[in-house]
């Protein structure tokens, strides 16, 4: 009774982080990213690619955007006409752009749905390797039990790879898209953008509730339009930014810093 019990309140978890992965619908940038049709006649009527690219950087520079192209142009969509938010993705199964897309799967819209997604993998782990009680019989049903077992152990294999790949995923602040092409900003692509540290990196997708963390409801920070980066965190700490200010200092002054200590040096041996 007490094995029944656990099974089914983990089957019924099971169905229902399944159910949150597969129906959620993917959820589109807001308004304001949207291209007005002055913008868009502006836009499409223009034929010089660096005038284009211009009309693109007035329309963004009152948006929170700061990932880029290869070429360093605004990420745009001239399917959707939006300006695309940091880590928003144009979805072509969808026909949509997708805000913090990680990828587009049959089984699994991991996008907006990331916790949900890891907690049906971590589930499945746990019912595949989900103890056998009993003693096997010498009818049809033992070959039914080890072809179970041989099926089980097939899945656990496999989804111990992929909930794996996640968490390091997760870990790293990555979606699979990123972790295939890092993010390009104005500095250039990195990887390690949106990689706030271990904890943090946690909060974004599980919140900030940690006693929340092994619950399967809904609980991620922000609402997917924009994301703190560690470029920008380090620009804001004024330890860090007097830090880079006195190595430019210092690199400017080294000369005169030079002489006032010959200087001294001379002064004392005489």
């Amino acid at each position: 009774v007490a094995y029944l019990v656990v099974f089914h309140i983990l089957f019924v978890l099971f169905v229902w982080t399944y159910w949150k992965s597969v129906f959620t619908l993917p959820i589109q940038p807001a308004k304001k990213f949207h291209m007005s049709y002055a913008d868009q006649e502006r836009y499409e009527n223009e034929e010089r690619p660096e005038v284009q690219r211009q009309i693109l950087a007035e329309i963004a520079r009152k948006l929170p955007v700061y990932t880029r192209t290869g070429n360093g142009g605004i990420r745009f969509c001239d399917r959707c006409q939006l300006i695309k938010p940091d880590r928003c993705h144009h979805c072509s199964v969808c026909a949509m752009c997708v805000l913090k897309m990680d990828h587009h799967c049959p089984w699994y819209v991991l996008d907006t749905v990331q916790r949900f997604s890891i907690f049906n993998l971590f589930l499945s782990l746990v019912l595949c390797c989900f103890p056998f009680q009993g003693e096997l019989t010498n009818g049809r049903s033992k070959f039914h039990i080890l072809f179970l077992l041989f099926v089980a152990i097939m899945f656990f294999v496999s989804l111990m790879f992929l909930f794996g790949y996640h968490c390091w995923l997760v870990s790293r602040n990555r979606s699979t898209l990123e972790a295939f092409s890092a993010p390009v900003f104005q500095n250039g692509p990195d990887k390690n953008g949106f990689n706030l540290g271990f904890v943090k990196n946690l909060q974004q997708v599980f919140g900030e509730e940690k006693k929340l963390w092994l619950l399967p409801i809904a609980s991620s920070q922000g609402d997917g339009h924009f994301f703190p980066m560690r470029a920008l965190s380090e620009a804001r700490n004024p330890l860090l930014t007097n830090e880079e200010q006195w190595e430019e200092d210092g690199i400017d002054e080294e000369p005169q810093g030079s002489s006032e200590a010959s200087s001294l040096a001379i002064e004392r041996e005489t």
